[in-house]
Formats: structure tokens, sequence, C-alpha cells
């Protein structure tokens, strides 16, 4: 084998040691929901860490309409083959729109941090809301579950990620739950704001 190529090889070993690894675990709202992937604020912060973390790459292991329960049951196998360096969770909203016990997506929430950090990867929780006819009392209980469990777990925490579209008419799709295309470049934005820091 010619030293040339001996080079080649020690540098593309060398690059794919450095490269890191940024898994997004969601659902519809991270996976694109009601339009082109490319669109979504997922593809939106790949670019921007092209341009300003070249190292890192983003894979989206979103789902529309799981649940936090759908997250823990699959959560192993995406941390086996992503071999993620951090993790941003963004699931919790079904489990509220179908009524579910908050105490309940909290422990399972808990429980994917908790793997994804044995796995060696950090976390960053992404926080969501659901629709005020859910009743106030539900509500804080559904949305207390975030900041309360970034805090006990003493992970990053990024507040409702929908908080400047949600109630923008022009920004939401029809069935008013999922942002549009026009919205994606805000969510993707917000989320940079945060995660750049940490980088």
């Amino acid at each position: 084998m010619s030293r040339f190529l001996c080079a080649v090889i020690i540098s593309l070993i060398s690059v794919s040691a450095m490269a890191k690894s940024i898994v997004v675990v969601g659902d519809s709202i991270s996976a694109g929901y009601g339009i082109e992937v490319d669109q979504g604020w997922v593809a939106l912060l790949q670019n921007k860490l092209i341009k300003s973390h070249s190292d890192y790459s983003i894979s989206n292991e979103s789902i529309s309409g799981d649940t936090s329960a759908g997250g823990l049951a699959r959560i192993d196998a995406i941390l086996s083959s992503r071999k993620p360096d951090l993790v941003l969770l963004e699931l919790g909203a079904n489990d509220g729109l179908r009524g579910l016990s908050p105490l309940l997506m909290k422990s399972n929430l808990t429980e994917i941090i908790n793997r994804s950090q044995k796995a060696g990867a950090k976390v960053i929780l992404l926080g969501m809301k659901i629709p005020p006819n859910y009743g106030k009392r539900y509500i804080d209980l559904f949305y207390n579950v975030y900041p309360q469990l970034a805090k006990e777990l003493g992970i990053p925490f990024i507040p409702f990620i929908l908080e400047e579209v949600a109630l923008v008419k022009d920004l939401m799709q029809a069935d008013g739950l999922h942002p549009n295309a026009k919205a994606q470049p805000i969510i993707a934005d917000k989320i940079a704001s945060y995660l750049t820091p940490l980088l």
C-alpha cells in the first residue's frame, strides 16, 4: 500500500472520528407533517450547522403520531444504530392530545433521557404545549413536566418551540396543530439559538 493511500485512509478515519452526530427523536412537529421533508426545521437546522458547525450531522428519527411511550419503545434501537453525541428530544404532544397521564409521560421521557445519557449522549429537551380546550389544570400539569424534568435531571430545556407560530394563523396548517412551511425557519432559528452555544 502506497504512502499516499495510507495518508488518505488515515485522513478519512480522522474525519470520521471527529464527526459528531445529533439525533432528533420526535413526532409530527419534527417529522415535517404536511410539508416537504427538506422544508422542515430539522433540515433547515442541518443547513445552519453546515455553515457554523460542519463537524455535526443530524439524523431525524421522528415519527408522526408518536407518543413518549413510542419513543421509549424505540430509543434503544436508535441509540444503537445512530450512536448520537446529542439527542434533541421532542415528544409528549400526542400524549397531551390523547389526554394521557402527564406523570406517565414524565416517566417515559425520564427513561429516554437516562438511556440516552447512559449511551454517552447529551440530551436537550424541547418543550411542547397543547390547545386551550383541554382545560387549564391539565394544560398546566402537562407543560410543567418539561421544565420540572429539565431541572431534576440537569439538562438543557427549550421552552415551547412553537411559541412564535402556534397562534399565528398564517404560519399554521388548516388543522391548527401543525406549523406550515413558512413557520419552519422560525422554529429552526429558535432551536439553533439554544443549541449552537452548547456545541
